[in-house]
């Protein structure tokens, strides 16, 4: 009867330290695979909207910047599988487009590739937030349009939400940009951030409650897993 009650109490331990670890240690985690616009170019990097989302997010969840300055959506979907491996993002952020528009590359190139990261995400058990940015004027009307519209019909086609433009507020105010007149200022970044965050939010509340319900579960599953141990 003593060896089975400390067998219970056991194997309590081990299942309740397991849900504390998940719980207290594993905080959801956020990947954002972007361009300049999330590595802040020309800024110190902790003046940029990442940087400002970890801070706002610090006691919620982690947050991974794998943005890289002058990023194609090609190069991100080449690297996607192994940041998928190596941080297994409960919310992954695609902030890409904008230098395959700067360099004329197809829309139907740029779909592909962007298309291929969402799956290849949401096969890893991450949701998506898709950022959009637009081009220049004159690039043309035709190709700028189609270049928008790619982000629209991702999201639309695969059901993510969209920012439908990162820059919103800030590209047509000099103040806000740098001289090169692409990337924003250090003084930008806060807007930036705050046109992420409206969409942001939810998925994170959404993520801390799934992964909430998952941890009651377990534990109600140890509890009685214990009982049982103990009765017999």
């Amino acid at each position: 009867m003593l060896k089975t009650l400390m067998m219970a109490c056991v194997l309590t331990a081990l299942v309740q330290g397991s849900v504390w670890a998940q719980s207290d240690t594993a905080p959801p985690t956020l990947l954002v695979v972007g361009d300049s616009l999330s590595a802040a170019y020309g800024i110190e990097r902790d003046a940029g909207w990442v940087a400002l989302l970890a801070e706002r997010v610090a006691h919620r969840a982690e947050v991974v910047n794998a943005s890289i300055s002058g990023e194609t959506t090609g190069g991100g979907a080449t690297r996607l599988p192994e940041l998928l491996r190596q941080h297994d993002p409960d919310i992954v952020l695609l902030e890409l487009g904008g230098n395959d528009g700067l360099r004329g590359l197809p829309p139907s190139q740029m779909s592909a590739n962007l298309e291929g990261m969402i799956e290849k995400s949401q096969a890893a058990g991450a949701q998506v937030l898709l950022l959009g940015i637009d081009i220049p004027p004159n690039y043309g009307d035709a190709y700028r349009q189609a270049f928008t519209g790619v982000f629209r019909e991702l999201a639309d086609t695969h059901e993510v939400p969209l920012v439908p433009f990162l820059l919103e507020g800030v590209a047509l105010d000099p103040e806000l940009m740098q001289d090169d007149g692409i990337h924003p200022t250090a003084e930008a970044q806060p807007r930036l951030l705050d046109n992420v965050w409206p969409s942001l939010a939810p998925l994170l509340d959404e993520t801390e409650e799934s992964e909430g319900t998952e941890a009651a579960s377990t534990s109600s599953a140890s509890e009685e897993s214990s009982e049982q141990a103990s009765a017999s």
